[in-house]
């Protein structure tokens, strides 16, 4: 069986100490196994990162950039293979997985900017004779730990703009899909990266813990769930290390009496059901303005649901595959029998899938689920499975509040005709991430990915011009050299322009 190794100062190191199975989730069988990194093997990296920093941090940045240049090239010429194991291992879609990587390379082309992102400040004369500016300077080590669902988009989310940026980079990918993420690796230091800068070390909690605990990382990353954001973003905090943490979400979609219903049915489809509804963003309740409005809708969906396949990664007729582990898909199927029991209409039923050649498969079937009451279970949890729950109130303002009431803030959408309804909307809501006619409103790589409330902790969002910020920090100088003609004598006083 292929083992799956770690990547250290450009080269793979096995460790024979443990391992874990990595699985098909659309036959339900291992197919390789990762390696767990010791402290030993985390201490390794981080010496290596350490060493290799110096004359990274001062490499200039227009050559930074055409390595995340170059890897960009690497990336599209490689992307069936890379996109091959993302099905393998994730159970993605071709077509859903070649979008993760679209949307990771257009992160990888932000950083191909960093001349100008680094670009610093400069006041000429803020005094006699006195200069001041400020500089955005690299941190030095810096760790990102992944989350399974987005193997290759999260990471490059995080390293290419920390590498840009004049740090070393140490990333722990989920130890369910480290395949693909590796390959990305690979593909960094075939761009020309030095070695050292980029290190991947897999493993598990004891792996992360210790990331966490080094003295020598100064800022960590994290994609996940948000009970364990919360503990990676105070650990790392009380370590004194900079952090961003990234948790879940349970992102609702309103629909107005006034939308357009066709549309808001296949844009919800698309964002309920892609990916097995394993996404941050994915819109898993929609909270339907009026009785008529929502009979309507839930016909709607209906009907077109009975046309959708879920299916093996390698069949891109498709529209989505099984879930990560049995233990998840066990996890969806009990919250949509809850709701059942607790007094919800499951109207399309995916319970049971029949997937023809992959029985032993993780799937799940699209499930709608509708007079979900927010007391339900399956409300107030993250589902993250390919299941669709339909709330009905009265009003706009009604739908507001069960939305800015709900302790996650990731993502909401609007679908309406109203432009005053739409602006409304977008100013009060209590949501990090906001579209109007738009389902998944994943900001471009240009702009920063953060929600709020026990979405997200931290101060800095993920990629983007924040991203930037997260991976330096600023030093202002202020200097003067003195000549006769603003020489000063001795002043006691806080200095001030007069």
């Amino acid at each position: 069986m292929n083992t799956i190794q770690h990547l250290i100062n450009g080269e793979l190191v096995a460790e024979g100490s443990a391992s874990l199975p990595v699985y098909n989730p659309a036959t339900g069988e291992s197919t390789s196994c990762v390696d767990v990194a010791s402290a030993q093997t985390v201490e390794e990296a981080v010496r290596r990162a350490k060493e290799a920093y110096p004359a990274w941090r001062n490499t200039p940045p227009i050559r930074r950039a055409r390595i995340m240049q170059k890897f960009v090239q690497l990336l599209e010429e490689n992307a069936d293979e890379i996109c091959a194991l993302i099905g393998q291992e994730h159970g993605k879609i071709r077509h859903d997985a070649m979008g993760e990587l679209q949307r990771g390379i257009e992160n990888v082309e932000y950083a191909c900017g960093i001349t100008e992102l680094l670009k610093g400040e400069h006041t000429r004369n803020v005094g006699p004779g006195i200069d001041a500016w400020s500089e955005f300077q690299p941190l030095g080590v810096v760790a990102g730990i992944t989350p399974f669902n987005f193997p290759v988009m999260v990471p490059l989310w995080m390293y290419p703009l920390a590498i840009a940026c004049g740090n070393c980079f140490i990333l722990k990918p989920s130890e369910r899909v480290p395949s693909s993420t590796l390959l990305v690796a690979k593909l960094l230091h075939e761009a020309g990266l030095p070695p050292g800068v980029m290190n991947v070390v897999n493993g598990d909690k004891n792996t992360v813990d210790a990331l966490l605990d080094h003295p020598d990382v100064s800022a960590v990353s994290f994609v996940g769930s948000t009970p364990v954001a919360e503990s990676i973003y105070a650990r790392a905090s009380a370590a004194g290390k900079r952090c961003q943490a990234l948790g879940g979400a349970k992102n609702h979609a309103i629909v107005m009496p006034d939308a357009d219903l066709d549309n808001a049915v296949s844009q919800l489809l698309g964002a309920a059901f892609g990916s097995s509804g394993e996404r941050c963003m994915a819109l898993s309740v929609v909270t339907v303005v009026g009785d008529s409005t929502a009979d309507l809708l839930v016909e709607k969906l209906n009907t077109q649901m009975a046309a959708l396949k879920v299916g093996g990664c390698q069949d891109d007729s498709n529209d989505f595959g099984p879930v990560i582990t049995a233990a998840h898909r066990d996890r969806v199927v009990s919250l949509i029998t809850s709701a059942q029991s607790q007094g919800a209409s499951v109207v399309v039923d995916g319970r049971e899938p029949a997937i023809k050649g992959h029985e032993n498969g993780f799937f799940v079937g699209a499930t709608l689920i509708d007079h979900v009451k927010p007391d339900m279970e399956s409300y107030q949890q993250e589902i993250f499975g390919p299941v669709l729950q339909v709330v009905r109130v009265d009003t706009m303002a009604q739908a507001m509040q069960l939305i800015n009431d709900h302790e996650y803030g990731n993502g909401t959408c609007i679908f309406t005709r109203d432009g005053e309804a739409a602006r409304y909307f977008s100013d009060h809501i209590e949501v990090g991430m906001v579209g109007v006619n738009v389902p998944l409103p994943v900001p471009v790589s240009y702009h920063s990915f953060g929600g709020w409330k026990r979405s997200f902790f931290g101060d800095l969002s993920a990629y983007g011009p924040d991203g930037v910020r997260f991976y330096t920090r600023r030093k202002t100088i202020t200097q003067r050299w003195p000549s006769e003609a603003v020489r000063e004598g001795v002043s006691f006083s806080m200095p001030v322009m007069k």
